[in-house]
């Protein structure tokens, strides 16, 4: 569904060129299917700061996060250890067991940071 999309598209984006390759599928199944594919870790879903969830093809097979560019989009995956043994830590205190999460943070790349520098 996704092959040849580098960067992280909307499900209508996503509907739209399955429709220009001659897809004929509806815009509830492109929901669908990209819903069980984030549950199956094979794509990321990120919500961005207006809301909307994105999807891409999921680069690396382990847990991971994100760093997106608020800017031009381009996004980043990351290990993040200390942001584990966090997550781990805050659920054990509070009572809960077998914990997810997801962490995306949102900033500005180095690259729009120096195009928009004076």
């Amino acid at each position: 569904m996704l092959e040849g999309v580098e960067d992280f598209r909307s499900a209508q984006d996503i509907h739209a060129l399955l429709r220009d390759r001659g897809e004929n599928v509806g815009l509830t199944t492109v929901y669908r299917t990209l819903g069980s594919l984030a549950d199956a870790g094979q794509v990321d879903a990120i919500r961005t700061d207006d809301g909307e969830t994105v999807y891409r093809r999921c680069a690396t097979g382990r847990h991971h996060h994100h760093l997106v560019c608020r800017s031009c989009g381009r996004t980043v995956e990351v290990e993040g250890p200390a942001v584990e043994r966090w997550a781990e830590g805050v659920a054990a205190e509070a009572g809960f067991v077998d914990v997810t999460h997801t962490v995306e943070v949102f900033g500005t790349c180095a690259t729009c940071a120096r195009e928009d520098a004076p």
